[in-house]
């Protein structure tokens, strides 16, 4: 059962032209995506910087307001909601920051951040609302004694935990983990990663889990989908992707995972640069790059289709 759709999303900016350029241009940051999160799966959302992935995460909270689109919280209307109605279904869906220590307000205690959304959404009162933190931060592993302590006391891994409780503060059914271990040492990362297998497990969350680490993406997640200049080039079970990838740029992003082997050299995988989002390519968006383009790839746009059951890519190589 899907908890959230989206279909057709877009985001756009007005990019200044520059001094040689008069008038502005467009940016296009989320470019057509559709996208749904199965309840108590974790989808991954894979791609280059700058490819949106961010974006789209901000999007789907209402962060910013899409250009086009539709957004679907179990079966509500997310975009149709204002008010006191907005304010209630954010509940449904938290978010996870990249970095522990911008996200977290400096001049609040920990105990203080954790019960904001508790005292918002009147969720408890008094010193129930100190209880429900302390039972948040015995949750997420961090003692009862953080509640009364700031954040510059604290590890990176720490802060985040604390971003973590904050999160799930309001009882929400989808969270959206935006490179949540990124910004961690690696021996950091895996406790993190741990940690919200546990509480998916134990609390039947649904994860959009945002990275472009592909071996954090493939350990954690359920089902895969890439991402290339604001459009989804690929979707697959995580497990079918990594093992027989459909789309040349997914392709290239696997050959790019360095390995343990001795000796081994990374294949340059992908060649050239990402292009401008305000300036992508006609046609297939990756064609400048791609090894095996050819015809229609530098002049139609190829959708976004299941092509084998459960797997879907956006490339002429699958065109009848």
């Amino acid at each position: 059962m899907s908890v959230l759709i989206a279909k057709g999303l877009k985001k756009y900016y007005r990019s200044a032209g520059g001094f040689f350029l008069r008038g502005s241009r467009q940016l296009r940051a989320v470019d057509g995506v559709d996208i749904e999160l199965e309840k108590g799966k974790t989808l991954g959302l894979v791609g280059e910087s700058g490819c949106g992935k961010s974006t789209l995460a901000r999007l789907l909270l209402r962060l910013e307001e899409p250009t086009d689109g539709t957004l679907e919280i179990d079966g509500t209307d997310f975009l149709a909601l204002k008010g006191r109605e907005l304010r209630r279904a954010r509940r449904k869906i938290q978010m996870i920051f990249q970095d522990p220590y911008s996200s977290l307000n400096p001049r609040l205690t920990v105990g203080s951040t954790i019960a904001e959304g508790i005292r918002i959404h009147g969720l408890a009162r008094g010193a129930d609302v100190e209880r429900r933190v302390s039972e948040l931060l015995d949750q997420v592993g961090l003692p009862r004694a953080a509640y009364s302590r700031y954040p510059h006391e604290f590890s990176g891994g720490q802060r985040q935990r604390v971003g973590i409780a904050r999160a799930l503060a309001v009882e929400p059914d989808i969270i959206v983990a935006d490179e949540p271990v990124s910004a961690l040492d690696v021996s950091v990362q895996a406790q993190i990663i741990n940690l919200l297998a546990d509480l998916q497990r134990d609390l039947g969350l649904t994860y959009l889990f945002v990275a472009h680490d592909l071996g954090v993406v493939e350990h954690v997640s359920d089902r895969i989908s890439v991402m290339y200049l604001g459009r989804i080039v690929e979707s697959a079970p995580a497990k079918e992707l990594f093992s027989d990838p459909l789309h040349p740029y997914t392709a290239g992003l696997l050959a790019s995972i360095p390995t343990a082997t001795p000796g081994r050299r990374i294949k340059a995988a992908i060649s050239g640069d990402v292009p401008s989002p305000v300036d992508i390519p006609d046609g297939c968006s990756f064609h400048t790059r791609c090894p095996k383009a050819f015809g229609p790839c530098g002049s139609e746009t190829p959708r976004l289709e299941e092509v084998s059951s459960g797997r879907c890519t956006a490339c002429w190589l699958y065109k009848e």
